[in-house]
């Protein structure tokens, strides 16, 4: 499982050109799934992000959770995050996993996430997606499990 988290000032999502939900102050979450990744990642991931200390306090240093500033998420299946570009100029996604397989554990991860008391705003699988990110920093993070 890879995650790409970038730190926003705000972001919207558009799908398929229809405006889905917007957040403000918060984390824009871009979710893959690889091949062999199961449902035993998650609870981890979701801790990982809740808790990363990436907003800054009053010196300037990164010192706060998202949970602590009252921050939003936007979370967006990104199979592209399994691209492998060592060989030619197209990028292989046979490491991203299947999409029925794929699917499932994002669906779970959703599940999983809303039950935190965070605002969230959720992409849908498979779907052509425009998200509008305006970078705070820019701060950008990935986890990988």
């Amino acid at each position: 499982m890879r995650v790409v988290i970038q730190r926003v000032k705000k972001a919207k999502l558009f799908i398929e050109d229809k405006e889905k939900g917007k957040i403000g102050k918060g984390l824009v979450v871009f979710l893959g799934i690889g091949v062999g990744d199961d449902e035993s990642k998650i609870d981890y991931i979701i801790k990982k992000i809740l808790s990363l200390r990436i907003f800054e306090d009053e010196n300037r240093k990164m010192n706060y959770s998202v949970v602590d500033i009252g921050g939003d998420l936007m979370v967006v299946s990104q199979f592209t995050l399994y691209g492998d570009c060592k060989r030619g100029n197209r990028p292989d996604f046979t490491q991203a996993e299947k999409g029925e397989i794929a699917e499932k554990i994002y669906n779970k991860f959703i599940e999983k996430i809303k039950k935190s008391d965070i605002k969230i705003v959720e992409g849908e699988f498979g779907k052509k997606m425009c998200v509008e990110i305006h970078n705070d920093g820019p701060c950008t993070i990935i986890l990988e499990k």
